[in-house]
């Protein structure tokens, strides 16, 4: 008998949004607001977070820990930029983290890479 097929401990998203809105990016507590939101969406349980704003019209850097794991976020508004970093296990769904952030930051290109992290063998 095959052993089925092994399931990921975790998900681990690394998303790319460009050509975001730089008073977004540049906006500390929209952006806390996005990552509380999405982790929120996901069904994920916030532990703490921390947001740091780099002064007018720079960035903000951002993360979020969870029972699940982590959320951070690294903005560049001058670029329109943002880096974004989702690794959640459990029930958590990062999908819906992702599809939060990306309909509340509309970039006009994203690049999303999609990690299985913790497969047994």
């Amino acid at each position: 008998m095959q052993n089925p097929s092994p399931s990921p401990l975790g998900r681990h998203v690394l998303a790319d949004l460009y050509g975001g809105d730089a008073a977004q990016l540049a906006d500390p507590v929209l952006i806390e607001a996005c990552l509380l939101g999405a982790a929120n969406a996901a069904g994920a349980t916030v532990l703490n977070s921390h947001f740091h704003h780099f002064g007018e019209a720079q960035g903000v850097t951002g993360v979020v820990l969870l029972m699940e794991s982590h959320m951070s976020i690294h903005t560049w508004p001058e670029h329109g930029y943002a880096a974004i970093d989702l690794f959640m296990c459990g029930q958590a769904q990062v999908d819906l983290a992702l599809q939060f952030l990306q309909l509340k930051l509309r970039s006009e290109t994203q690049t999303i890479q999609m990690v299985q992290r913790g497969l047994s063998i």
